[in-house]
């Protein structure tokens, strides 16, 4: 691994030296060849896009009181807030800083102020932790009396030793931050260089604004430092370098591929915040209009919005959690991936919540050609025998079947109107609306059931409402799903 990170540095030196003076704004530095191409090569666009959950750094309200911050987040509808340290606290404390120094009075009022708000201190940075264990344990201390998750930093020391030692013993995370250069961790692989095979609380403030600086694409930095990533700064500029007007601007309407960025961090499905950081100066003193166009804009483009993750990441990687099985056999679940795959005799994996209407989406794959499997909706009641098979609707998958038993059907009611599956290996999308009795299939973007549930075949009757289940049917062809979210209507 060290070999390969020497190369990547060693091509990203010489790409550097090439480089025109930093003033240039069309000229943008590769990592590496090879990681330019993957880059070009992702079709982006075609990324059904995750929410995720918005927060801002303190610093795009600079001009402004900690306190007064979290009014304007209010105000905002965002309920994170990264703090930096140095912020003026608020007018009911003249000359106090935001800061590891507070007295206890100061913090009380500042969790008190953040409760009100409805606001979780999430984060702390770019803060220095400094070299010593006594000097690294006292921001620590201090996060840990706040409640606070992250601190953000450019660790001084190059040996990680120590705090490797304390992200275990407090159990809170370190993100490396990407100032510009002649800063420290400037270069995308020089953050890798520094997180990769470190604990998984060691990883990247990943700051796409300041690649922008560095004539970076940021895009390639987040591929560099995928599963690294554990903050995001998520900026968007006018254009690349420094050039006098070229300046932040509201998320989507400058040349920071924030669509891309979004979609490689779904690939990646990044689990953190993204976090406005706004350094505009002309606009300082009234951050809100772009911090609202940001937000409106990720929020257009967002395909998964109001939906829930229902198979989900956890502390430990991808987990069942909220998921019960019926029957034979399992569904083992790839903690590093979140791919399911079906074992064993025919069982129920079914989700541990009961829904009336609902979107349910997910990708499948089917292992072989006579890979069988299902997704059961509206299963009245906990199953504890093969009964609900009789109550509730399947849509069916099965290539190797036709008709009323093909995939997208309502399995022995009613046909597809269309065969719309991939072949045998390729991951298919598939969308199921349940709106009163109108059943809706789509798979892979086209209309395969449009119907009006009803009994028959082996079904005796439907409920309005009930649990939904993935189907594993044997070990010898199993089914994949991945990428499973539910919006309730």
């Amino acid at each position: 691994m060290k070999s390969v990170i020497s190369a990547i540095v060693l091509t990203a030196l010489v790409a550097a030296a090439a480089l025109p003076a930093c003033g240039a704004t069309d000229q943008i530095r590769h990592i590496s060849p090879d990681l330019q191409k993957a880059v070009a090569a992702t079709d982006y666009a075609a990324v059904r896009i995750k929410p995720f959950p918005f927060a801002s750094e303190a610093w795009t309200f600079r001009k402004f009181t900690f306190a007064e911050t979290l009014k304007k987040l209010q105000e905002l509808g965002v309920a994170a807030v990264e703090a930096f340290p140095g912020q003026a606290l608020a007018a009911e404390f003249p000359g106090a800083r935001f800061d590891e120094n507070m007295t206890g009075e100061q913090i009380a009022f500042v969790q008190k102020a953040l409760q009100a708000a409805g606001v979780t201190l999430y984060g702390y940075g770019v803060c220095d932790i400094g070299k010593t264990e006594a000097s690294m344990r006292k921001v620590f201390d201090f996060a840990r009396k706040m409640g606070i998750r992250i601190l953000v930093c450019e660790p001084a020391d190059d040996d990680f030793t120590l705090l490797e030692k304390l992200v275990r013993e407090y159990d809170i995370k370190i993100a490396i931050h990407n100032h510009p250069a002649p800063a420290k961790y400037n270069l995308p692989e020089t953050v890798f260089g520094h997180v990769d095979g470190r604990d998984p609380r060691i990883g990247s403030c990943a700051d796409s604004g300041h690649w922008m600086r560095g004539l970076n694409d940021p895009r390639e930095a987040f591929r560099l430092l995928a599963g690294r990533i554990l903050d995001v700064h998520l900026k968007d500029r006018s254009g690349f370098g420094t050039a006098k007007g070229v300046d932040d601007v509201a998320w989507g309407s400058g040349r920071g591929f924030i669509r891309d960025l979004l979609a490689e961090l779904t690939l990646q499905d990044y689990d953190g915040y993204l976090t406005m950081e706004y350094e505009n100066e002309s606009e300082a003193g009234d951050p809100l209009p772009a911090f609202r166009k940001s937000l409106a804009y990720v929020r257009s483009v967002t395909y998964y919005d109001g939906y829930a993750q229902i198979l989900r990441r956890g502390g430990a990687g991808y987990e069942k959690y909220g998921w019960n099985h019926y029957g034979p056999g399992y569904f083992e679940c790839d903690p590093k991936t979140g791919v399911l795959k079906g074992q064993g005799g025919m069982g129920l994996l079914w989700y541990g919540k009961k829904v009336r209407d609902f979107v349910f989406e997910c990708d499948f794959k089917c292992s072989t050609p006579t890979t069988n499997s299902g997704i059961f909706l509206r299963v009245p009641e906990v199953p504890v025998s093969d009964d609900y098979i009789y109550h509730s609707i399947e849509i069916q998958i099965d290539d190797a079947s036709t008709g009323i038993h093909h995939t997208g059907a309502a399995y022995d009611i009613e046909a597809p109107k269309v065969l719309a599956s991939l072949p045998t290996g390729e991951w298919n999308h598939l969308r199921i609306e349940f709106r009163g009795m109108r059943l809706k299939v789509d798979l892979n973007g086209r209309s395969v059931l449009d119907w009006q549930a009803r009994p028959g075949g082996k079904v005796r009757d439907l409920a309005p409402e009930g649990y939904i289940g993935l189907q594993n049917h044997d070990s010898q062809s199993p089914p994949f799903f991945r990428n499973v979210y539910l919006r309730e209507l």
